[in-house]
């Protein structure tokens, strides 16, 4: 069994003037958010072998407060996971598929629909709080038969979804 985790950016602020998208900073709930997502993560046994993490700040940053409470594993920054749809994400994930567990910190809509593909089935608890919508910090704790290098749509078990609310 392999095991995915996709887990959306913490909450950003507003670019200043000036400033690209690319470049907006966590605010400070979503630095709150971060350590919260890790300490969780730490408490549920959560460690990935791999993390992919998008090179945008808010997702640089949003590893910094993960890391912080728990093991991230080896990691890859990809400025591909910012620009690329969920599409791409899946492929990335199965070009890294020979571990048994990656984390892939990114961005919405590209988590949500991922997630929402993937899902096969899974814990209806789960599944109902996917249905409404992938917030900031969201974490999917998704389960393959197999190598994540075979994930597909509609093959994964969604066995969490875990809200910075419910945490």
């Amino acid at each position: 069994m392999a095991r995915l985790y996709l887990l959306r950016h913490a909450r950003a602020g507003w670019a200043q003037p000036g400033m690209r998208d690319f470049d907006r900073p966590l605010d400070p709930s979503g630095k709150e958010e971060a350590v919260s997502t890790g300490a969780v993560m730490r408490a549920c046994g959560y460690q990935p072998d791999l993390t992919l993490c998008s090179n945008a700040r808010r997702a640089r940053e949003t590893l910094e407060g993960v890391a912080g409470g728990m093991d991230t594993g080896r990691i890859v920054f990809l400025d591909t996971l910012y620009t690329e749809d969920a599409a791409f994400y899946l492929e990335t994930i199965r070009a890294h598929g020979h571990l048994g567990s990656l984390l892939v910190i990114g961005h919405n809509p590209m988590m949500e629909d991922l997630a929402v593909a993937v899902s096969g089935d899974g814990d209806g608890g789960a599944l109902e709080t996917l249905s409404h919508g992938f917030p900031t910090s969201g974490l999917a704790v998704l389960n393959f038969d197999g190598s994540l290098s075979e994930a597909a749509p509609g093959k994964g078990y969604l066995e969490a979804f875990l809200t910075p609310a419910g945490n």
